[in-house]
Order: C-alpha cells, then sequence, then structure tokens
C-alpha cells in the first residue's frame, strides 16, 4: 500500500491513473467463508487485480474481456463527501475501469441486488452524482447467470497469450470458422484437436470468435468469425 493522497474529486479524476493504484484498503478474511480474497491476473493489462469475492473475480473477468477496457484496478481511491445532515460519509468502490475514450467506470460487484444494504444504496447515489459530474460512471454490476458465468469462467483459463499457439495457428482457426460450423468439425479442420482447441478458447475469449455462451458449451456449439451471423450472444461485458 501506498502512502493516502486527499484531494479534490474533479481534480484527482484529471491527473491521476487510478488503474495503475493499490488497493487504499485490503479485502477482509471472513473466517468460514467458501471464496477468500485472490488475484486475477489481467489478459488487459498483463498484471494482477485484486479480487475480495467470487461476486468480484467474475466482474473483473467480465471487464477484462471487454475490449472497450484498458485499464483495471480494485480499491484505488477512497470518495469522501458530506451528507444532507452534514456529516462526513466515505465508500470505496471495488472496481476501476479505464476504458478507451479515457472515461471510466466505479463499480461495485453485490452477490445479490440487496447486499449492502441502506448504506450501499445511499453510497451508490452519491458515489453516481461524483462520476456523473465529470463524465464517468458508476453500477452496481448485476451478478452473471450461471451458465453464461460457467462459460466464461472456462474460457478465462485460456485467456494467456501462450494459448494462441505456434506461428500461424490463429491466422488458420479464423479461416476454420469463417463461416458458422460447429466448434469440433472447425476444429478437426485445422489439426489435432489438443493442439487446435486451445488457441480457439483463445480467440473466443478475446472476441475474435464468437458464440452463444448464453448456453452450455458443447462440441456441437456453433462458432464464428466475429460479426459474422450465426452464433448468437457472446457475452461480452458493458
Amino acid at each position: 500500500m501506498g502512502q493516502a493522497v486527499q484531494q479534490r474529486w474533479a481534480d484527482a479524476a484529471m491527473t491521476v491513473a487510478f488503474e495503475d493504484l493499490p488497493p487504499v484498503s485490503a479485502f477482509p478474511v471472513v473466517p468460514g467463508r467458501r471464496w477468500g480474497p485472490g488475484l486475477w491476473w489481467s489478459a488487459t493489462t498483463g498484471r494482477h487485480v485484486s479480487a475480495g469475492s467470487n461476486a468480484m473475480r467474475v466482474q473483473l473477468m467480465v471487464l477484462d474481456r471487454d475490449p472497450d477496457v484498458t485499464g483495471l484496478a480494485a480499491r484505488p481511491v477512497r470518495l469522501l463527501w458530506r451528507n444532507h445532515r452534514g456529516l462526513v460519509r466515505s465508500w470505496v468502490p471495488q472496481l476501476f475501469a479505464r476504458c478507451a475514450d479515457g472515461t471510466a467506470l466505479l463499480a461495485d460487484c453485490p452477490s445479490h441486488p440487496e447486499a449492502g444494504g441502506e448504506r450501499a444504496r445511499g453510497a451508490a447515489q452519491a458515489v453516481t452524482e461524483a462520476c456523473v459530474h465529470i463524465g464517468w460512471a458508476y453500477r452496481r454490476l448485476t451478478p452473471l447467470d450461471d451458465v453464461l458465468a460457467a462459460n466464461l469462467k472456462w474460457l478465462a483459463g485460456y485467456r494467456h497469450p501462450r494459448n494462441a499457439g505456434r506461428p500461424g495457428l490463429t491466422p488458420a482457426v479464423l479461416e476454420a470458422f469463417e463461416r458458422p460450423r460447429p466448434l469440433l468439425e472447425g476444429v478437426e479442420a485445422v489439426g489435432d484437436p489438443i493442439a487446435v482447441l486451445p488457441a480457439v478458447f483463445h480467440a473466443l475469449w478475446h472476441g475474435r470468435l464468437a458464440a452463444d455462451l448464453e448456453r452450455p458449451l458443447h462440441e456441437r456449439v456453433l462458432v464464428a468469425v466475429q460479426g459474422r451471423s450465426g452464433p448468437g450472444k457472446t457475452g461480452s461485458a458493458r
């Protein structure tokens, strides 16, 4: 953790690279909870981002796959304000995402819509107003459908560049799925499935190929080059 610095919100938003900052506070370890704090390796930045819960990890995964996102950080800023009674209140959004146009998203990752109670709802209103004032956005990110979350978790296992395989493999994969066709059929048209499948999953993660990720992935799922008709929804973020 670095040294905390307090600035006016509008000034900080213009001058601070929040995507490069460590968390302003650690994620708590709760005894008995099935999932504790951990690290997510970001394919967007090539660096690790802290994740304090499974819900947060899933949303990190979605943002990491969003082509509009160029930077990610966990808890990089604490916002302070006075409420209508003049009392100082504060909130630390769980996620920061820098967008390609220079704007940003602050977000929280509740495990269900009512998580956090009245304090979280009040903070959401205050942080939303602060973000609107500078042209940013704040969202309480909706938990993903179980099937979509499972598919993205599977593809995320192939997000690292090493899964693109040998030189020339990715162009061959894209050519094989120039028209929509079943996953395994396209894979076998390229070569040995053991070598080709990781490259296909890598291309699906990075959006170069598309499939309907709201249905379970299987060997007959239709896959095509992104932008071609046929595969349906791809589950991309935002």
